[in-house]
C-alpha cells in the first residue's frame, strides 16, 4: 500500500482545466465513498479549492486513482493527464506540509489554505475514509504549518486574494468610497473580500446569496443590504463593482445579463471579480468594452509585490519542513515493525502466564514461597533466552558472527563485563 498525493493546481493547469475537476462541497462525501468503495484507494481525502484539486491517498496503484478522477468528472484521461502530478510517499508528505504552510499558494504564505486543508480532513473523517495513516499525516501537517507560521515571517505583509481584488478595482475606480459594491455568495472568500472592501467605506454594500438568511447575517456585519440570488439580474446595473464566489457548477452571470446592465448604465465601466471555480461569470463577458473582468488567474499578476521580502522566510520554512518530513517518514517505517513487536509481546505473555500458573500450583501444594519465586524466575529466564540461544547454536558459521552482534545490540551486552 502506497501513500501518495495526486492532483492539479495553478502551477500546472489553467483555470479552464481546474474548474472541470473541482468537487462541489455537497458532493464531496459521496465522492470519497465512491473512491474507497471502488477499491481505487484504501484511505482518501480530497482538497478542492479555487487553485487546486488534490487527492491524498493510500492505494496499491496511483494510476487507478487518476483514472477514477477522470471518470468521476466524465473526462477522458488524456484530457487531464498532461496537467496531473503524482508525488510518491516522501514527496507527498513534503508537498502537504508546504501546501498547508502557504508555500505552494498563488499568494505566498496566504493563511486560508490551512483552514481549507482542515476542512478536507474533517470531510474525509466524516465520510469514513480517513484512516490511521492519513489521520496522523494531517495532524502532523497542521502542526508543521503552525510552527512555520509562528517561527518565520512567511505570513508577513500577506497579499491575499481579497486584497488583490481591492487593488485591481482601485485601478479602475480611483475612489472606491464612491462605488456601489455587490458581493455574490456568503462563504469565507466573499467574507474576506467584503472585509477588505468595507475598509474603503464604499457607498453601498449588498450581499446576494441563494439563502437570504446567510446573506443577511453577513450584510448586517457591514451595515449592508441582502438579497436573494435570483434578484441579481434585475439590479446588476446598480453596482459598479461585483465580486462573486459561489459553489455553483454553472455560471450565474451570463453575457446577456451583463449586456443589459451595461445599456442601463449607459456604458459606465463595471469591475467584475470572479473568484469561483468553476467560474461564476461567463468568460465572454470579459470581451465587453465597458467590463473589467478579473478571474483568479488574473489576480496572480499582482502577487509578486512583496515576495522578495519573504524569501528568507521561505528558506527557513523549507528547513523546518524537511526536518519534519524525515521525522514523519521514520514514524511510518516504525509502523512496519508493529506486527513483529506484537508477536514478540504475545510470546512473552504466554510464557509469563505459563510460569505463573505453575507457581500458583506449587504454592497451593504448600511449597516454600521463596523456593517458588526462585523456580518462577528461572523458568521465565529460560523461556525468554531459549529462542536467541537456540538461534546462535543452530546458526551457520557465516551467520553466527552477525547474529551474535545483533543479539549483543538487542540485549546491550558488552564483552568483558
Amino acid at each position: 500500500m502506497q501513500l501518495f498525493a495526486l492532483g492539479i493546481n495553478h502551477h500546472t493547469a489553467p483555470l479552464a482545466v481546474r474548474e472541470k475537476v473541482a468537487f462541489q462541497p455537497e458532493r464531496l462525501a459521496q465522492a470519497l465513498c465512491d473512491l474507497v468503495r471502488g477499491h481505487a484507494a484504501q484511505e482518501a481525502a480530497i482538497l478542492s479549492t479555487c487553485n487546486r484539486t488534490e487527492l491524498y491517498c493510500t492505494a496499491e496503484q496511483p494510476a487507478a486513482v487518476a483514472d477514477w478522477l477522470a471518470g468521476y468528472h466524465a473526462l477522458s484521461a488524456d484530457k487531464i493527464s498532461p496537467y496531473l502530478y503524482t508525488f510518491p510517499q516522501r514527496d507527498a508528505v513534503r508537498h502537504m506540509f508546504r501546501v498547508a504552510s502557504g508555500l505552494d499558494s498563488m499568494v505566498l504564505g496566504e493563511p486560508q489554505i490551512l483552514g481549507q486543508m482542515k476542512q478536507a480532513a474533517r470531510a474525509a473523517e466524516e465520510a469514513g475514509t480517513l484512516g490511521t495513516l492519513l489521520g496522523k499525516l494531517f495532524q502532523r501537517t497542521f502542526s508543521v504549518a503552525k510552527e512555520v507560521r509562528s517561527t518565520t515571517a512567511i505570513g508577513a505583509n500577506i497579499i491575499s486574494m481579497a486584497a488583490a481584488a481591492v487593488h485591481l478595482s482601485a485601478r479602475i475606480f480611483e475612489n472606491l468610497s464612491e462605488q456601489r459594491m455587490l458581493f455574490i455568495g456568503a462563504g469565507e472568500m466573499v467574507e474576506l473580500c467584503v472585509t477588505h472592501f468595507a475598509a474603503r467605506q464604499p457607498r453601498r454594500i449588498t450581499i446576494a446569496n441563494r439563502t437570504l438568511e446567510r446573506a443577511a447575517v453577513l450584510a448586517e456585519r457591514f451595515h449592508g443590504d441582502a438579497m436573494r440570488l435570483d434578484e441579481v439580474p434585475d439590479v446588476l446595473a446598480d453596482y459598479d463593482i461585483v465580486v462573486s464566489c459561489t459553489a455553483s457548477p454553472l455560471p450565474i452571470i451570463g453575457l446577456g445579463m451583463v449586456e443589459r446592465a451595461i445599456r442601463v448604465r449607459r456604458h459606465r465601466p463595471m469591475v467584475m471579480v470572479d473568484l469561483a471555480v468553476p467560474r461564476d461569470v461567463e468568460s465572454e463577458v470579459g470581451k465587453l468594452d465597458d467590463i473589467f473582468l478579473y478571474t483568479i488567474d488574473d489576480l496572480a499578476q499582482i502577487v509578486e509585490d512583496g515576495l522578495e521580502s519573504r524569501q528568507t522566510a521561505v528558506v527557513e520554512a523549507e528547513e523546518i519542513i524537511d526536518a519534519h518530513v524525515d521525522n514523519f517518514l521514520h514514524w511510518i517505517e516504525s509502523r512496519e515493525t508493529v506486527p513483529t513487536i506484537r508477536a514478540l509481546r504475545d510470546t512473552a505473555e504466554r510464557a509469563r502466564r505459563h510460569e505463573l500458573e505453575h507457581a500458583r500450583k506449587l504454592l497451593a501444594r504448600g511449597d516454600d514461597p521463596a523456593q517458588v519465586l526462585e523456580v518462577l524466575s528461572h523458568g521465565l529466564t529460560n523461556k525468554l533466552l531459549h529462542a536467541p540461544t537456540q538461534a546462535l547454536n543452530q546458526a551457520a558459521a557465516d551467520e553466527r558472527g552477525d547474529l551474535a552482534q545483533l543479539i549483543a545490540r538487542i540485549y546491550h551486552l558488552h564483552s568483558g563485563e
